[in-house]
């Protein structure tokens, strides 16, 4: 056995015994004058006066003993009826290992686990039975995130109270079944109403959590919501705890008060391949950062079965004893028999050996944790339920797979399926009242409805105002701003050059001024405001800050000052692009979570979106989050200067990769303010479940007028309009002699101002030559995989054609596009073009440099898109070799370069 004390420190201890005595007598008698407050003053004043002797404390300040933080004598009454609780318990036990089971008989192969809802059974259902609050009373009800491991557990005990039919619980993590079936964790979108947040992906539950709880005090502080005793409840793994989303963003909700957040941390002891701390005490660790972080923590460490032995514990042997085991050590001995424990718990130690002796070795083996007691829990929960002013963390130590057979074992997560005779055992141990066989089948077990577990269950229940956890859609419908309330976005800019980056920052003002939208924008930026010109709005919005603005800003007298307020409406997230997309999914789901229809705007640099939080982002997908994803600086070559790690060439594609995402890449102001307005009355109006991608750039250039580029055109802007929604219009046409060759120009962002540019080279040399804007390749090519898909799976009926086919119909020549992204993002639309197609991208690492020689370095230069239509004319055999050469005069290629992509 490792113990934590060196002979030099025991000896220590042994000098100044009398000492610490004389110390404990004066802190005693203090604690008797002045109370909790007079001990807490007097330690903080010997604290500072020996860190005042440079002597440091190390985590002396930090940790409390290796017990539970509510001793006996402090724990209230248990409402509940614990025997009947417990059946309950069994029962779901049973069904939820059950689940796992029939999936492995079936021989699907999908899967499932068991430890974990082993481990938290009895924490989950103390909260079911005593605090989680539901919503039929008309009340704010709490959002419950469990392990997502635990799944089958949440959904047996949702089969006991009618929520699921027998048949959907057969069809576990087989959600094309029959009758429909269940995710395998919680997944919003596969069941939209019953889970309210995904957590599948380790460690993403609590920055969603914690800001989730900040976001409701954001509503609540701005007037929008009234304030409520609602509770986050989030459970997570002692083992995720490492992940460093977890732990790097717990000082905002104690910074921000989140009194309204309970974390519970199942300390079972293990990860997937063994233990978390074998040489160490995760519950030790986690309390020192979290009390370091300023939470209130609270330890529910050992059950009442060690209540008798503490208080019998005069010269704290036992405690010295619980502190010198490491996890390595509480792991192996959940599963040994209790002679051998007693064996390993004495050590040779007489006290300690007399102290045991009063419990058989079967006592000893059947005391429980604290995270399998329910009296333990219960007062852990009620204590977090009445905090004030700081965020809680409960930290539970529990034992992985608890009564399954393979509890404690390292091979505990992987154990999925049981043979015969274990199945007969475990039902017996639990009590399940069904047949051998029907054991050994994994038979599901459900009481009348008129027996005792069920009607407590349903008044539990009914008591705490209804199941959870539920998802509730019960937003009203938010008109769309009328595209006349537009209008200055459509005329475009005169000679004044903007950028689109410039153009969504006018347009933001002009929602947050809007009478019925306004109060529902949810400007968001992580430290990047200036950068994107949104300084602005801080004088108008105001950044929030729940406890206003104590200080005078160093910019106070200009006209743009910094100024924080408690109902302000900008979430200035700093430097963190985790909190910052957390707060874009907490309002993005406002809609469902809180019944109100907030708008988030979410502006960052595009190369720290997908690539940086792309997990985060498909999480969005999964809770059918609405708003606004705003990639500014974007564009390989656009963001020039800033090289390799800045350079943002791909995001699109990786946007692609989201079903209900829809992105953009719009080159014009009234592209931008015809998207951005459709998606509020898609989103907000018509309520689909999409959000948006739109990338925006820092080049300046003359934005055009809608109006005159239709009238240009012969057309009517409306087609226009309905061309930038679908993904692409013809944006100007540049006729030539009847003989002259047809050059077509696709591009997007700011890169069609270097086809614009090209197609003045290729009209001075006499070719015709039509610019399309294309705002989005993205839709594009999904329009036509679905038009596809239609027609391969109904090939008797007349074909459909996809958009992009219809746009280009009639159209001869040859066809170019150029954008600042891949060259895959345009490249999906080869199939349906009526010509040869040409892709140039930006494909390599961004370097630091500046935007002209950027552009000639990716090939994306209006040089070099004049002479991939001057090659394709020549290759499709619209010009000979004679008059390349006459075209090829004055564009400067070098032919013989490096392959940017190589580079």
């Amino acid at each position: 056995m490792t113990g934590s004390t060196t002979p030099q420190a025991e000896h220590l201890s042994r000098l100044l015994a009398e000492d610490k005595a004389e110390w404990a007598d004066a802190i005693e008698a203090i604690f008797d004058e002045y109370g909790e407050a007079g001990v807490r003053e007097i330690l903080r004043s010997v604290q500072d006066h020996a860190l005042g002797l440079n002597v440091p404390l190390n985590e002396a300040t930090l940790n409390t003993p290796y017990v539970n933080t509510i001793p006996p004598e402090a724990q209230p009454a248990y409402p509940g009826n614990l025997e009947l609780e417990q059946r309950i318990e069994n029962i779901i036990r049973w069904n939820a290992m059950a689940m796992v089971l029939r999936g492995q008989d079936d021989g699907t192969g999908v899967g499932g686990h068991i430890a974990t809802y082993a481990s938290c059974a009895t924490m989950l259902e103390v909260g079911f039975n005593h605090f989680f609050q539901g919503f039929d009373d008309g009340n704010d009800p709490d959002m419950l995130l469990p392990q997502p491991h635990a799944a089958p557990g949440v959904y047996a005990r949702a089969w006991l109270e009618g929520r699921l039919d027998l048949e959907t619980l057969k069809n576990y993590r087989r959600e094309l079944g029959r009758g429909g079936g269940l995710s395998s964790y919680p997944h919003p979108r596969s069941m939209p109403e019953f889970w309210e947040m995904p957590n599948a992906s380790m460690g993403l539950s609590t920055p969603a959590a914690i800001y989730e709880a900040r976001f409701a005090k954001y509503l609540e502080n701005r007037g929008l919501k009234p304030k409520s005793q609602r509770k986050i409840w989030c459970f997570i793994g002692d083992g995720e705890a490492d992940e460093p989303e977890v732990l790097g963003t717990i000082n905002i909700a104690a910074r921000e008060k989140l009194d309204n957040l309970i974390l519970v941390v199942n300390c079972n002891l293990q990860r997937l391949d063994g233990p978390v701390r074998g040489n160490g005490k995760i519950i030790q660790e986690l309390e020192r950062v979290f009390r370091g972080a300023d939470w209130n923590v609270i330890k529910v460490v050992w059950g009442s079965g060690w209540d008798g032995l503490l208080a019998r514990d005069k010269h704290g042997v036992l405690r010295k004893r619980m502190d010198e085991c490491l996890d390595g050590d509480y792991q192996m001995y959940s599963v040994l028999p209790g002679d051998v424990q007693r064996e390993h718990w004495v050590e040779g130690n007489p006290e300690l050996e007399q102290m045991m002796a009063s419990l058989t070795d079967e006592e000893l083996r059947a005391i429980k944790r604290g995270g399998q007691d329910p009296k333990k829990v219960y007062a852990a929960f009620d204590l977090a339920l009445k905090a004030e002013g700081k965020p809680t963390v409960i930290l539970v130590k529990t034992v992985k797979g608890d009564g399954m057979g393979a509890q404690g074992k390292n091979t505990a997560h992987q154990y999925k399926n049981m043979n015969d005779e274990e199945r007969v055992r475990i039902a017996h141990e639990l009590g399940i009242p069904i047949s051998e066989a029907a054991a050994r089948g994994a038979e599901f077990y459900k009481p009348d409805d008129d027996a005792p577990e069920m009607k407590y269950l349903k008044e539990r229940r009914a008591a705490l105002s209804g199941p959870v956890p539920r998802r509730r859609q019960i937003c009203p419908s938010l008109p769309a701003p009328q595209l006349d309330s537009l209008a200055e976005f459509l005329k475009g800019s005169g000679n004044r050059e903007l950028s689109t980056t410039m153009v969504m920052v006018r347009l933001l003002t002009a929602l947050l001024r809007m009478p019925d939208v306004g109060k529902y924008v949810v400007p968001i930026v992580p430290d990047e405001a200036r950068t994107f010109g949104m300084d602005g709005l801080f004088k108008v919005a105001g950044i929030y800050a729940p406890e206003g603005q104590k200080y005078r800003p160093v910019d106070a007298d200009t006209l743009l000052p910094y100024r924080e307020a408690a109902d302000g409406q900008i979430l200035q997230e700093g430097i963190c692009e985790t909190g910052a997309m957390a707060s874009f999914m907490a309002a993005g789901s406002a809609y469902a979570v809180h019944g109100l229809p907030m708008i988030p705007f979410y502006i960052f640099y595009s190369m720290f979106g997908f690539q940086r939080v792309g997990d985060m982002i498909w999480s969005c997908g999964d809770m059918m989050c609405r708003g606004f994803l705003l990639g500014g600086t974007a564009g390989r070559t656009t963001l020039n200067g800033e090289g390799l790690q800045h350079e943002d060439g791909h995001s699109h594609i990786l946007a692609s990769t989201v079903p209900n995402l829809r992105s953009y890449d719009p080159a014009f102001g009234y592209e931008l303010a015809i998207i951005v307005r459709e998606g509020m009355r898609l989103m907000y109006e018509e309520q689909e479940d999409l959000f948006y991608y739109i990338t925006l750039y820092n080049e300046n250039y003359v934005m055009p007028d809608l109006a005159e580029r239709a009238e240009a055109l012969d057309t009517i802007s409306d087609e226009m309009m309905n061309g930038v929604l679908r993904g692409g219009y013809r944006f100007e046409h540049r006729p030539a002699g009847a003989d002259a060759p047809d050059v077509h120009l696709l591009a997007s962002g700011s890169i069609m101002q270097q086809a614009l540019a090209a197609a003045d080279m290729l009209h001075e040399r006499g070719l015709s030559v039509t610019i399309w804007s294309v705002t989005s390749f993205t839709e594009l090519a999904r329009d036509a995989q679905s038009v596809s898909r239609h027609n391969r799976l109904h090939p008797l009926d007349p074909p459909r054609q996809p958009y992009v086919a219809e746009l280009l119909t009639g159209q001869t020549g040859v066809f170019v596009a150029a954008t600042d992204y891949m060259k895959d993002l345009a490249a999906g639309i080869a199939s349906w073009i009526p010509g040869s197609y040409e892709v140039l991208g930006t494909d390599g690492y961004g370097l630091s440099e500046s935007r002209p020689v950027l552009r000639d370095h990716f090939e994306v230069s209006a040089e070099h898109i004049a002479h991939a239509a001057l090659t394709s004319l020549y290759r499709e055999r619209y010009v000979d070799g004679q008059i390349l050469e006459q075209h090829m005069n004055g564009i400067k290629v070098d032919a013989e370069k490096e392959d940017p992509r190589l580079r």
